[in-house]
């Protein structure tokens, strides 16, 4: 059984073949839901949005409660879980890409700061 959430066909295509590529099925996934906190006022208050979502072979446990529609927050914990797993086999990622860029982005400028620093050789 495929699920499909409230976003576009795109997402929850690209969503399935992640998971996919990651070996992760439904079956394999314990969802519940949960009051969140926060913001919303009364219809926060008295629905459960927040899902939470444990990946039985590995553990791996995530709490998603981003927006007020239980559906989208579905479809972002099962991203967010995604993510985690991919993490822990190793497996580059959007954010650890974001991470090296910022990381060499540090290291050029050090190196412009000390060779601007540096002290001039007497001639």
């Amino acid at each position: 059984m495929t699920l499909t959430f409230a976003v576009s066909p795109e997402k929850n295509e690209e969503l399935r073949r992640r998971m996919a590529a990651l070996g992760v099925r439904e079956e394999d996934l314990e969802e519940s839901f949960v009051r969140a906190s926060g913001r919303g006022g009364q219809h926060v208050n008295k629905s459960s949005t927040c899902v939470q979502l444990r990946h039985r072979p590995t553990g791996i446990e995530v709490k998603c409660a981003e927006g007020r529609s239980q559906s989208l927050n579905r479809f972002f914990a099962r991203r967010l879980l995604l993510d985690r797993i991919a993490a822990t086999m190793g497996v580059p990622t959007a954010k650890n890409a974001a991470m090296e860029k910022l990381r060499r982005q540090k290291a050029r400028r050090g190196r412009k700061a000390a060779q601007k620093y540096r002290e001039p050789t007497p001639p």
